[in-house]
């Protein structure tokens, strides 16, 4: 009766076992599955003035974007998947799968990764439709920078837990589901925005592109120069201008303004080309010294 109870009591907690963790492993099959599953819209309670920060921003619409964007992605589909990816085996949207377009949405899209084709699908379309509404439902939101993306040596710092905020603190955190904070060790440091804005082509996907260079240009030539002195991402695109979380690039202003210096000289005169005929002319000389810590423009 014992050993009964024992094998039972073994059976039941492999059952419980599985069932969490098949639980955990389900992938979304719709969009608006896949946006419940990374909906942030209970950070706005303790954190309004990021939340809407973050509304504003870019990141808030990366399927759009601008709408370059969209355009971007939708060209990625009908004239490469469906066109010059002969091998692909794709025809049609219905033909797509995740793989495909991780090809896009490994950085505009990383959570696609818990979703289905059917996932895949839906996007595609909505993108090739210009369905903004669909596309809007999902994005990059607090739960990829803050636990997504904020580890990345796994085998120093492990995989980011399911119920873990990562910033700069450490403790209990009030929300239903991610009830921990935690410190992450590149928070601060502009690896964590290279995650994305990055190194160059994709190596590790099946047909490598050639998209954001960003941080690349970054390692390779400011930080060279600037040594111990050399500012982060978070410096200049958060703090300095005080813009915080919508994060503002080039379409700034006041983040172009001081990206680059312009100084422009013109001289005007007349040019004779025959007796009597006196042309109007001038020559300019445009200098332009960039202060950014990187290539621009880049992704």
């Amino acid at each position: 009766m014992k050993v009964f109870k024992v094998v039972a009591g073994l059976f039941l907690a492999t059952f419980l076992l599985t069932g969490m963790t098949a639980a955990q492993e389900k992938k979304a099959t719709t969009v608006d599955e896949l946006a419940k599953m990374y909906d942030v819209s209970s950070c706005k309670q303790c954190h309004p003035k990021q939340f809407e920060e973050w509304a504003k921003s870019i990141h808030a619409r990366s399927l759009i974007g601008t709408g370059r964007t969209m355009a971007t992605i939708k060209t990625a589909i009908q004239d490469g998947m469906m066109k010059e990816w002969a091998k692909s085996g794709i025809k049609e949207v219905k033909d797509i799968k995740v793989d495909h377009m991780l090809h896009c949405l490994k950085c505009h899209l990383p959570q696609l990764k818990n979703a289905t084709d059917a996932v895949a699908q839906q996007i595609a379309k909505a993108v090739i439709d210009g369905d903004t509404a669909t596309l809007e439902k999902v994005n990059i939101n607090c739960i990829i920078c803050h636990n997504q993306k904020a580890l990345i040596h796994k085998y120093v710092d492990g995989e980011p837990e399911a119920n873990v905020i990562y910033g700069s603190k450490e403790g209990a955190h009030g929300d239903k589901m991610f009830t921990a904070l935690k410190k992450s060790p590149i928070m601060k440091e502009s690896i964590i925005c290279g995650q994305c804005h990055g190194l160059g082509p994709n190596f590790e996907l099946a047909n490598p592109t050639q998209c954001a260079t960003l941080y690349g240009s970054y390692l390779h030539n400011y930080t060279a120069s600037a040594g111990v002195v050399a500012e982060t991402c978070q410096d200049c695109h958060m703090t300095k201008h005080k813009t915080g979380h919508v994060m503002p690039g080039y379409r700034d202003p006041a983040i172009a303004k001081s990206a680059v210096d312009v100084e422009v000289t013109a001289k005007g005169y007349h040019v004779l080309f025959k007796a009597g005929e006196h042309i109007p002319t001038a020559a300019v000389q445009v200098k332009m010294t960039s202060n950014a810590g990187h290539r621009i423009p880049d992704g």
